[in-house]
């Protein structure tokens, strides 16, 4: 369903005539101007358009990694735009994940205390801890890497590694920014698919991407353009069936 065809009830996520301006200098870019947007729980969305179109900086947005200029934010229901930054890092690690293109990982952890991580920043004891993790590397495929720091890992394990420190704290969305942009593409491939299986497990999925084929897969494609959603296409079933064979 489209965003305007959403009802106050179904829709997560929020956004109303969200602004962004950046001062560079004399110049004056609106990467923001004036969103409008509306998500349902457990949305697959494509972010896709042209570098500078402002797909990173909508993503930082809902990520509360960047605060807007002017304009709401609501998720499920509540406007996170008027929180303080601790209220907003607190929402963000109860109810958010992130994964870049470059990893993010902190290089001198292991993969498992790169996992943990979250848990450790939100208070969680150490025998929950260890038990999450260890099950969130067994589930990515990664027990045996557990020990293993991110210089001694593939560029898709890194990725996996990401993803589950992503998700360990459970979010009901996560953003990814360009998740397959540093990796060949059986193993771009082998992370799209792990992202939908969360995707299907009832996670919301937002993916910015360059990539046509990987923007195909989605259920719903916003195309930006100037800072604006310029098409707001939502696919039908046999389309997105035609895209995963």
């Amino acid at each position: 369903m489209a965003a305007g065809a959403l009802k106050a009830e179904d829709t997560q996520i929020e956004l109303s005539g969200i602004e962004r301006v950046f001062r560079l200098g004399d110049s004056v870019v609106h990467a923001l101007a004036g969103i409008d947007l509306r998500i349902a729980a457990g949305e697959y969305i494509a972010v896709m358009g042209p570098s500078g179109s402002g797909k990173s900086t909508l993503l930082n947005v809902l990520g509360l990694l960047d605060r807007p200029d002017a304009g709401h934010y609501r998720l499920e229901g509540r406007d996170v735009t008027t929180l303080s930054p601790d209220e907003q890092a607190r929402v963000r690690s109860q109810s958010i994940g992130f994964v870049f293109q470059s990893f993010h990982l902190v290089p001198r952890l292991t993969a498992a205390e790169n996992v943990a991580l979250p848990m450790m920043l939100a208070g969680i004891p150490a025998r929950e801890r260890d038990e999450r993790v260890r099950q969130a590397l067994a589930g990515f495929g990664l027990a045996d890497r557990a020990a293993h720091k991110p210089d001694e890992l593939s560029g898709g394990q890194r990725q996996r590694v990401a993803i589950a420190r992503a998700t360990i704290m459970r979010p009901a969305v996560l953003l990814a920014d360009e998740p397959t942009g540093n990796l060949d593409r059986a193993t771009g491939e082998e992370v799209i698919r792990l992202l939908e299986q969360l995707n299907a497990d009832g996670v919301t999925l937002l993916m910015v991407t360059h990539d046509a084929a990987l923007g195909a897969r989605a259920a719903r494609r916003l195309q930006m353009e100037d800072g604006a959603i310029r098409h707001d296409e939502l696919r039908a079933a046999a389309a997105l069936r035609d895209a995963h064979a």
